[in-house]
């Protein structure tokens, strides 16, 4: 039996289920808001633009660049230009934008449903979604946006990180963060 419409029900649903909890923010943010923040919170600095948002959500620049904007006026976002490049302008979370975050993924119906899976079950889940979702993306053609940690760029040695793409040093830290440029290694 093909399980490819019940897992597109299943995941659909999910979808569903989790747009609408952040409908629900008391901020009184729409969706694409708390999406918007929650990218910014695992991006890395080469992937902290609007363009770089639009490209992970799926959404057209100048929505997000409006988007963008609310979220300054509101405190939720600070803008900084590039210092190599006057074009760009990276977005980073102020503590009232990383609350919200947290609100959304670390609290509430999400994080108990998650944390009521046993860790096995959890992990396979992980595997299976992040297995799915590169297949996704390569049928689509679209950007993978994974951690630095996970892509054929990342040179490590000596405890110390570095992008082979960029050649710019990377913290720890910084392994574990979105990149728009991200590449799965070969194989």
């Amino acid at each position: 039996m093909d399980p490819a419409p019940r897992l597109l029900f299943l995941l659909e649903r999910l979808g569903n289920l989790l747009r609408g909890e952040a409908r629900a923010l008391p901020e009184g943010l729409h969706p694409i808001h708390a999406h918007a923040l929650a990218y910014l919170a695992r991006a890395n600095r080469f992937s902290d633009t609007a363009g770089a948002v639009a490209a992970y959500l799926g959404v057209g620049k100048g929505s997000v660049s409006q988007s963008l904007a609310v979220l300054r006026r509101r405190g939720f976002v600070t803008m900084a230009n590039d210092p190599g490049d006057r074009r760009l302008r990276h977005f980073a979370l102020t503590r009232q934008g990383a609350a919200v975050v947290e609100r959304l993924h670390g609290e509430g119906v999400w994080a108990a449903a998650c944390g009521a899976l046993e860790p096995a079950a959890a992990s396979a889940l992980e595997a299976a979604l992040t297995d799915l979702l590169a297949a996704l993306q390569r049928g689509h053609g679209g950007r993978a946006f994974g951690v630095c940690a996970t892509c054929r760029h990342l040179q490590a040695a000596a405890g110390h990180y570095r992008c082979g793409l960029t050649d710019l040093p990377l913290t720890v830290a910084a392994t574990d963060q979105l990149c728009q440029d991200h590449q799965p290694p070969p194989g």
